[in-house]
């Protein structure tokens, strides 16, 4: 069988750990083999962010804005642990949330749901997409350790000098410091990226933020939506019979656990991050979650929504055998082939994407899968695989779709 010709590259983002071996394991079983594939490659493992002061990150962003569509690996954001352990200069910040300042855009994040596996709330019978934005806030934070007494204040200096100042807090003893940001333009392309994806998937549209407690930053983003909603989506929702909404965030979260699914819950930055882990693990696992950053001008970036799984990665480095999920990280390799497919006009390659999906699907509904969904399986026989052994049955049955 000849391979699958592509035209235009992926932008590839290598990452850390356990996930490092297994976008290996991806590309050498289940992509090389099918695919001619064309990357730009960029090494974002920690080790190299240090060694180019993190640069590394940024042209890898710059990257996506001019091929268009990105595959990145899971990476490690470093606290002072990984500081240590790995001899940083310095302690980086989140290379997601560099990505993310960069390219400015909404992270969607849907489970990827499989026979077999069942959710913990017992309700839920479709999916929820949790929309993230993707700019600003505690991601581009300034944090300062205070230790001793004084005032500390808020000052915003205009292009003309004048000052306004707030006092933030007057400190009788040593505490910390946090300053965050977001601007009018990331909210509106955020407001708009949601109400385009909910008419598009044809769901119902949530948003829920904390504007009691957060009387200006969060009421504005409240506002922001609301006005976008009114004046330009209102009677598109109507047409296509769905409904918008605003609520506390507390609220959201109790009618999130009474709901059937099946709608787009959008959260600031912050929100998103946790609210997506406790949506993909209530589905399941949170290696059963795709996620996609799309900015306003059309850039891709698909990525998992897990971490590194260093706990297996040491059991690797020791030759002990690990079972560890791949589905989430296939899921980003699929996401942008597709994207890519469908930017180029190449079928075939969408479709490989739709197959190998397929094949990931049918792997794990046929009883085979990694320790944790056979932990979470409600299959009546199943067979619990290493790693390389799981994409290697995925591959046998890709090969057969092909």
């Amino acid at each position: 069988m000849s391979k699958i010709i592509m035209k235009t590259p992926l932008v590839e983002m290598d990452g850390d750990e356990m996930t490092r071996i297994i976008w290996q394991y991806i590309k050498d079983e289940l992509v090389h083999p099918f695919v001619d594939l064309k990357t730009i490659y960029f090494d974002l493992g920690l080790k190299y962010r240090d060694e180019t002061d993190d640069q590394v990150t940024i042209d890898a962003a710059e990257a996506t804005k001019k091929y268009g569509v990105a595959v990145k690996c899971a990476t490690i954001t470093p606290n002072a642990e990984r500081v240590k352990e790995y001899n940083l200069k310095k302690m980086w910040k989140s290379p997601n949330g560099t990505i993310r300042a960069i390219l400015d855009g909404t992270v969607f994040r849907a489970p990827i749901i499989v026979k077999g596996i069942e959710p913990f709330v017992r309700t839920w019978t479709k999916p929820i997409c949790i929309a993230r934005h993707a700019y600003g806030d505690i991601y581009n934070n300034t944090e300062m350790r205070i230790e001793k007494p004084g005032k500390a204040e808020l000052v915003f200096t205009d292009e003309y000098g004048s000052e306004t100042r707030s006092l933030i807090h007057s400190f009788d003893s040593p505490g910390i410091l946090m300053g965050m940001h977001n601007t009018d333009k990331s909210i509106r392309s955020f407001a708009r990226a949601c109400f385009n994806y909910a008419l598009d998937q044809k769901m119902d549209l949530w948003f829920a933020t904390k504007d009691t407690i957060s009387k200006t930053y969060d009421h504005h983003f409240k506002d922001v939506f609301q006005e976008i909603y009114e004046k330009e989506y209102e009677d598109k929702f109507k047409e296509a019979g769905i409904e918008y909404f605003y609520t506390l965030i507390d609220d959201a979260v109790a009618r999130v656990i009474r709901s059937e699914g099946g709608f787009v819950w959008a959260c600031k930055n912050y929100d998103g991050d946790v609210m997506s882990d406790m949506v993909a693990n209530a589905f399941g696992s949170l290696a059963m979650m795709t996620s996609v950053l799309v900015s306003p001008e059309g850039f891709y970036e698909y990525e998992a929504a897990h971490g590194t799984v260093q706990r297996h990665y040491y059991k690797h480095l020791k030759g002990e055998s690990t079972s560890t999920n791949s589905v989430a990280t296939i899921f980003a390799w699929t996401g942008a082939l597709r994207k890519r497919g469908e930017l180029d006009g190449l079928d075939d390659l969408v479709s490989f994407a739709d197959k190998l999906e397929s094949a990931v699907k049918q792997t794990i509904e046929e009883g085979i899968m990694t320790g944790d969904l056979a932990a979470l399986s409600v299959l009546p026989e199943k067979k619990t695989v290493n790693t390389l052994d799981f994409i290697k049955e995925i591959r046998k049955r890709l090969a057969e779709n092909m």
